[in-house]
């Protein structure tokens, strides 16, 4: 019977992590630019000891690799929206400094005039910081391109190339998922924490957003499971123990 609850345990403990994870892609249905994840992934592992040098058994392992299908484009008109197309991520300065990716093109100009997503991270540019001219009016092309217009333009002057927002494509570099919800490459291959571009040009749509590719049926089928699992582990425990329990009296009966 011991056996059968430690079996049992094990169901709850592998179950206990993709609830985790399920959970926080149904929050953020609503977020733009959200990415599901891989949840658990399948190995093969060796086994050591005695025995034959030629025993495997699979195992699951816990991975928070990002997938970058895309989610629903909505056309809002606003002209510092923007919709990446493809596998193409968008350069940010995470909180400590670092470079990091994002999908979320809900973008804003702060106090400071800087170019900033709508999370806060400030957006980076391919040959420094984004800087927009007090007063001025951005517009940004679909190759990342940063334009500043003069307020009401009066004399017709052309739009000013504030800079170039940093665009890759990960089509061919697998991403993970940080504690503080940005991307960043799964292998580290360059030290800047930069990637390189993969077979596709980098691309955006301009005055539009991409919502969170989670599918809220999927997901909700998804945590049903996940709960019967659960339960069905729980009843286990609960038998393993009458039966145990009935083996312990009878026993004594003797």
């Amino acid at each position: 019977m011991d056996r059968l609850a430690y079996t049992s345990l094990t169901g709850l403990s592998e179950t206990a992590y993709p609830q985790r994870q399920l959970n926080n892609e149904i929050a953020n249905i609503n977020t733009p630019g959200f990415k599901r994840s891989y949840s658990i992934v399948a190995k093969t592992l060796k086994v050591e000891g005695a025995g034959l040098d030629t025993r495997f058994e699979p195992s699951n392992t816990h991975v928070d690799r990002v997938a970058l299908a895309p989610g629903p484009v909505t056309y809002t008109g606003n002209a510092l929206d923007v919709a990446l197309s493809g596998s193409t991520v968008l350069g940010v300065t995470a909180a400590d400094g670092s470079l990091a990716f994002t999908r979320r093109g809900d973008l804003r100009v702060n106090a400071a005039g800087q170019l900033e997503t709508g999370a806060g991270q400030l957006v980076r540019g391919v040959n420094g910081p984004l800087q927009a001219p007090p007063g001025y009016t951005l517009e940004i092309t679909g190759d990342g391109s940063v334009y500043a217009t003069p307020p009401n333009n009066p004399q017709g002057a052309a739009p000013v190339l504030v800079g170039r927002m940093l665009l890759r494509d990960a089509s061919t570099t697998p991403l993970k998922r940080r504690s503080d919800t940005l991307l960043e490459p799964e292998t580290a291959r360059n030290p800047s924490g930069d990637i390189a571009d993969g077979r596709q040009a980098p691309a955006l749509t301009p005055g539009a957003l991409e919502g969170s590719n989670v599918s809220a049926f999927e997901s909700l089928v998804r945590l049903m499971e996940l709960t019967r699992a659960y339960e069905a582990n729980i009843r286990f425990i609960k038998e393993a123990k009458t039966i145990d329990e009935a083996g312990a009296s009878m026993m004594k009966s003797s």
